[in-house]
């Protein structure tokens, strides 16, 4: 079974397996001007400094979306908005269904699974992981629910693929350990904050809690996401690449040149 992976823009990444194909968080935008691109509610606002690497006509027809989450423009936007009309099934979160209102939209709970019909690749199954949206848990509910994302398969052999989502390091990774072997552990980084809304926030994992994420599921390959091109991004990709170079993980990482499709399985 052969798998590839081409990273398009933030957290949006092309997954190709055998040749069914699996877009995450699609945002397709380009960058923007001089107005500031909105993200979340409340106030909370951000600024996009890169384009994405493939057009909506060179990703070419896709299979299925994983949406981690529509309420942040990082991770789905007005380009991103209109895509996923044109694709047979979207898989994110029941809030989701609410508020995107697109017949094709199928939210799942927490642990929930859903099997994906297609000769293409045997007994697809994808199930939906806990992710939690700040370092500061009360706070949880405001910035809205967001779930990650395993992918499986008949005859997988080391692992499934896992997709974090928007999340920080939390019980909900510690509950992943328990229940799932993983292989290839795609994760949202960037260390996402709005100080102006609270001291210390933090929405996503910095290099410390991607390092001890590694550590924690053991897997094969380690592929950081969701570090580079937006103001909010806390982190730069100069400091998370210098502090994981530094870890005894360091070979688990591989570090994806957009654009450009790699192979993780064959």
């Amino acid at each position: 079974m052969k798998v590839t992976i081409t990273h398009i823009d933030t957290a949006c990444v092309l997954i190709n397996i055998n040749g069914f194909k699996i877009l995450t968080d699609p945002t397709l935008d380009n960058k923007d001007g001089f107005l500031p691109q909105y993200v979340s509610k409340p106030l909370a606002f951000s600024k996009k400094y890169c384009d994405p690497a493939l057009s909506k006509d060179e990703i070419g027809k896709v299979d299925l979306v994983l949406l981690s989450h529509d309420h942040h423009s990082d991770n789905l936007d007005k380009k991103g908005r209109a895509f996923i009309k044109t694709v047979n099934t979207v898989l994110s979160t029941k809030d989701a269904v609410k508020r995107l209102k697109n017949d094709n939209t199928i939210g799942l709970d927490n642990w929930e699974e859903y099997s994906v019909g297609t000769e293409k690749v045997p007994q697809l199954k994808i199930t939906a992981i806990p992710a939690q949206h700040t370092n500061i848990k009360r706070l949880d509910k405001v910035m809205g629910k967001v779930i990650g994302f395993t992918i499986e398969w008949e005859g997988q052999k080391n692992g499934c693929i896992y997709i974090s989502g928007d999340t920080v390091l939390f019980e909900g990774i510690y509950e992943l350990k328990k229940r799932k072997k993983v292989d290839i552990a795609i994760l949202h980084l960037g260390a996402g904050a709005f100080p102006y809304l609270k001291k210390n926030l933090r929405v996503t994992m910095n290099g410390e809690e991607a390092i001890k994420t590694a550590k924690l599921l053991n897997p094969k390959s380690v592929i950081p996401i969701h570090y580079e091109g937006w103001w909010h991004f806390k982190q730069s990709a100069k400091s998370l690449k210098s502090e994981i170079e530094k870890s005894e993980d360091k070979d688990k990482f591989l570090w994806l040149t957009s654009g450009i499709e790699t192979t993780l399985v064959n």
